[in-house]
């Protein structure tokens, strides 16, 4: 699944972080990452489905 997850991430990474782990702080910090750069955005998501 965290493949598919990662998959994901990359495409939208917000999408990917909201399945991994909700509403939570991190997504709103990866919806500012992916506002000011896409791939600090996919970073952050990538890092977040790989720790949770």
């Amino acid at each position: 699944m965290d493949i598919i997850r990662i998959i994901i991430a990359i495409i939208l990474p917000p999408v990917g972080v909201f399945m991994q782990v909700g509403l939570g702080k991190h997504f709103w910090i990866n919806i500012l990452l992916t506002l000011l750069g896409y791939f600090p955005g996919i970073i952050h998501a990538v890092w977040v489905i790989a720790k949770y």
